[in-house]
């Protein structure tokens, strides 16, 4: 990408960042070698001094902006030495760019001219009356001056003619200059407004916008959220979005930036000059950079708030190993009801028609009976769409006089779960099943793992965040990506049951690799032993290395592989059980005898006191899941639809998104309540500082819009 060196790209990254150079260095060393985030985490503790996954992110984050800038300053360096212009001077004054912007001011006054007012000037020889005007010298007379320039056959044909061609050379050197458009950025940041009115385009209609007509507001303060609502509604012709600055007072700087001279007489071409720079080239290309950067930092903030959110969904607690009836409710369809095993193994399917008429319920409540019996469920997970609270409910009433009364009911999140049904993934899963079969086994493996069903689904159709549609794409998918690694690799994968999607997102593995995996387990039947994974091809020494950790064989006779202890450890953990007078499987597990181990003892060159923590850690708990446990919500069997809801009830609800302006909470009427960030009980500057997504909480209904669909709430303190 650019021929910065290592040493160079550690000290860039280093110094925007703020980490020790030699962490910097040792985490660029390992990624250079083909090491990932979660694995020099988890097993480099000592060459990373216990840097987190967050931090190494951000290096490389870093590293590749550090990489993208002197790749596009070679760029630039080129196609000035091409053009002849670079002097030692403008090759100090490059080297000295800190970020791109600079980069870009720097390079405008250099750059080829695409044909312009300014370029027809030069071309007609008016440059040399236009430095006239730049000097302001006290004696001489603009218009003699511009008398020697009157020439009809150039295109000159008076003395108006030829001060107007040298005042559009001044504009162009007034907006191309790189101290004064950073300077107007600035301005623009303190001092700016921006605002928004509806648009004569959008007619008389309602829209989600409405609110923001005539709203204005302050550059600096306008939160990510908002600003991204401004632009949608910009963009969809309901909103004109408009940006402004004290145009006397900046006008006044910028003429104070030309070092205008009132003295001279060449200084009323001048003052033309900055407001014609201003109206027609510095206002319109300030206001943009200021909007990109605008747009840049609420991406980041966007994405941000996806991250988090979509990383607490992936580590909702598990139901487990345990059979689930999942069902895909519906009206007129019918509701999709199947059964799944312990495993997660589909067994079979009803449809039912619960919402027809009294023979219908009648028929459906004689065969949801049927079914029940005929599998034993231990939960039945409802999806939360179109007809969900009353399943749920129909479930219930079903259920209550059998004797599986006592039956976990449950609703399910079914975001995502149509995109499931019909994609790839799925049609190999079960090419003979309908979609809407596909969407209730779904729904079922939702609640027995969360994670190991929603990587199956692109992340964006989840719907946790603020403006996804909106925000940067590849920076969201780059965002997300990292999150679905972290999570997987942090609770750890069976190799042996692992779906290939739930493989591709393993340290080193990716989706090649993991579909060589499956294959080679349904060729040659179950791994008996992490070690036996080398005998993939394409599992080479360092995807092992990236990989092993990571993964889980509980078939093997290897204690250590039901475990997150390294293979590359093995050998320390045998000598700690030698020291110990016991056997490598009566030490694994055991929390007393693992405890009393001295770390100090085994401290070497590359195993350091952290590295010894961890293993020592999982020795006590082996294979530990870090999620939660399982508890499922409450809702109230009373309160089914937006109608039953009254202003001062008290419910209990479960927090299905966190954005920068509030958190939605299901309390089981189909439509989500919002706790805005004002109403939560201490005072917040983001809700992510005291809520989650999947989190219950306590609110209090304080408002109901219910033409509009809108309830809002307020959250007590847990």
């Amino acid at each position: 990408m650019s021929d910065i060196s290592l040493e160079q790209l550690t000290a860039a990254v280093a110094a925007e960042t703020g980490i020790d150079l030699g962490i910097v260095k040792a985490v660029l060393e390992m990624a250079d070698e083909g090491a990932t985030v979660p694995f020099i985490a988890r097993y480099r503790k000592e060459r990373t001094r216990g840097l987190d996954e967050v931090g190494i992110r951000a290096l490389f984050e870093s590293r590749d902006r550090v990489q993208l800038l002197e790749a596009r300053r070679e760029t630039i360096r080129g196609q000035m030495n091409e053009l002849g212009l670079l002097t030692a001077d403008l090759e100090r004054r490059l080297n000295a760019c800190l970020n791109k912007q600079e980069l870009e001011d720097f390079y405008l006054p250099h750059k080829p001219k695409r044909r312009s007012k300014a370029t027809e000037a030069i071309e007609r020889g008016l440059e040399p009356l236009a430095m006239r005007l730049l000097k302001q010298p006290h004696g001489g007379n603009p218009i003699a001056d511009a008398a020697r320039f009157v020439d009809t056959s150039r295109g000159v044909p008076s003395t108006d003619a030829a001060l107007a061609g040298a005042r559009d050379i001044v504009v162009d050197r007034i907006a191309c200059r790189a101290d004064l458009r950073r300077d107007l950025r600035a301005a623009y940041i303190r001092n700016g407004e921006i605002g928004a009115k509806r648009s004569k385009k959008a007619g008389d209609k309602r829209t989600p916008f409405d609110d923001y007509d005539g709203h204005t507001e302050s550059v600096h303060g306008i939160p990510s959220h908002r600003f991204l609502a401004l632009r949608r509604g910009a963009e969809q012709g309901v909103l004109d979005l408009r940006m402004s600055l004290d145009r006397e007072r900046t006008l006044d700087f910028i003429a104070r930036r030309s070092d205008i001279d009132n003295q001279s007489p060449y200084a009323e071409h001048l003052q033309e000059a900055v407001k014609d720079a201003w109206s027609s080239r510095l206002k319109r290309a300030v206001e943009t950079e200021v909007m990109a950067g605008l747009k840049e930092k609420a991406d980041a903030a966007a994405a941000r708030i996806f991250a988090d959110n979509l990383g607490h969904l992936l580590l909702e607690a598990p139901f487990g190993t345990r059979s689930v009836i999942g069902i895909d409710p519906g009206f007129r369809s019918g509701c999709k009801c199947v059964a799944i095993d312990d495993s997660g193994r589909y067994r079979a399917t009803i449809t039912v028609f619960p919402h027809q008429g009294a023979r219908g319920l009648d028929e459906a409540k004689q065969k949801l009976r049927a079914f029940v019996a005929a599998h034993s469920a231990d939960a039945i997970a409802v999806g939360n769409g179109t007809a969900g609270r009353e399943t749920e409910s129909f479930v219930r009433d079903t259920i209550r006089e059998t004797k599986h009364a006592d039956t976990i009911v449950l609703s399910v999140s079914e975001t995502g779960a149509s995109v499931y049904s019909a994609s790839d993934i799925a049609r190999e899963e079960f090419p003979n099943l309908d979609l809407t079969i596909r969407g209730a086994i779904s729904i079922a493996r939702r609640l027995q793992d969360p994670l190991s069903e929603l990587v199956k689904v692109d992340p964006k159709s989840i719907g946790v965040g603020q403006y996804q549609h909106d925000v940067h794409q590849p920076l969201l998918e780059k965002k997300l990506g990292d999150v679905v690694e972290t999570c997987v690799n942090r609770v750890g994968v069976e190799l042996n049951t692992a779906s290939t999607s739930l493989l591709s997102h393993v340290a080193g593995i990716g989706p090649t690799l993991a579909t060589r995996i499956v294959a080679h387990r349904e060729a040659h039947g179950m791994f008996p032993s992490r070690a036996s994974l080398s005998e993939v091809k394409g599992i080479g020494k360092r995807t092992y290395e990236q990989a092993a950790g990571f993964l889980r064989v509980a078939a093997s006779a290897e204690p250590l592989d039901h475990s997150s202890v390294h293979p590359e450890r093995y050998g320390l953990v045998r000598r700690m059980a030698k020291d110990a007078g016991v056997l490598v499987e009566d030490l694994v597990g055991d929390d007393e005898l693992a405890a009393s181990i001295e770390v100090d003892r085994y401290v070497a060159e590359g195993i350091g006191e952290p590295t010894l923590r961890d293993i020592v850690d999982e020795l006590k708990r082996p294979g530990r899941d870090p999620r939660n446990t399982f508890e499922p919500p409450q809702f109230r069997d009373d309160v089914t639809s937006i109608d039953d809801v009254e202003i001062g009830m008290e419910l209990e609800g479960v927090v299905t998104n966190v954005t920068a302006f509030g958190a939605f909470v299901d309390i089981g009427v189909h439509q989500d309540g919002l706790v805005h960030k004002s109403a939560f009980w201490r005072r917040v500057h983001e809700p992510a500082e005291l809520v989650h997504l999947g989190d219950r909480l306590r609110v209090v209904v304080d408002d109901i819009d219910r033409e509009r669909r809108r309830i809002s709430l307020r959250a007590e303190r847990r």
